[in-house]
């Protein structure tokens, strides 16, 4: 069996897992057979608590296979309930690092109605009585040689909503051959930055952050 990559375990007790996907791993099995997180996290909870069975992981959220950062696991179905009630009401919050090509005001919102096409594995904009609502709030922390690093605050979960928002605007996120162009073949410049939800079992509100990537072209930006 292929070697599982080794994940950062941010944060853990018996009813969660905050945990740093790395680019490039699916969240869970697809066509492509690759490892993914959810194989990952079963195998790693078998292993740490002894199980002889199989190891409950519970998927509330995700994340584009190209996009590295944080994100949440159940370990119980009770868990897995309450997060994804969190989601539905909105309490439940996301923000990520981009690089964007071009400059941009300093803040500002982005409101457009998606539909996805399963078939090409795309989104796109479209009219309100034909898509989902997608909204998301930027905010510019530093510009330099013609790109823009931004902080942005998911509204909405809309299939690749970040990327085709900021496409459909002239400001395609760096490395993003989808929506936008990569000649150099890098990495999509897209991270999830920080989490932010109330605990399923106590209610108590958490937060979780990650450092900036050190990969280009976050690395150009301080």
């Amino acid at each position: 069996m292929r070697e599982l990559p080794k994940i950062n375990i941010i944060y853990e007790d018996n009813h969660l897992l905050v945990v740093e996907k790395p680019i490039n791993v699916p969240v869970q099995a697809d066509s492509s057979k690759d490892i993914d997180m959810i194989t990952i996290l079963k195998k790693y909870r078998k292993e740490k608590e002894n199980k002889k069975g199989d190891a409950f992981i519970g998927l509330v959220h995700r994340l584009d296979r190209p996009v590295g950062g944080i994100m949440v696991f159940a370990k119980t179905s009770k868990a897995a309930s309450r997060l994804s009630k969190q989601i539905k009401e909105g309490t439940f919050h996301k923000i990520y690092l981009a690089v964007i090509e071009g400059k941009l005001p300093v803040r500002g919102e982005f409101e457009d109605y998606l539909v996805k096409d399963k078939d090409k594995n795309t989104s796109y904009t479209t009219t309100k009585d034909k898509g989902k609502y997608a909204k998301l709030e930027y905010e510019t922390v530093d510009t330099k040689d013609n790109l823009t690093l931004v902080r942005i605050n998911l509204i909405t979960g809309r299939s690749h909503q970040i990327r085709v928002q900021f496409s459909t605007r002239n400001h395609p996120l760096v490395g993003d051959a989808k929506y936008g162009h990569n000649p150099h073949n890098i990495n999509i410049a897209l991270f999830a930055f920080s989490i932010t939800f109330n605990h399923p079992i106590t209610n108590k509100k958490v937060s979780f952050i990650l450092d900036k990537p050190q990969r280009y072209p976050f690395n150009i930006f301080k």
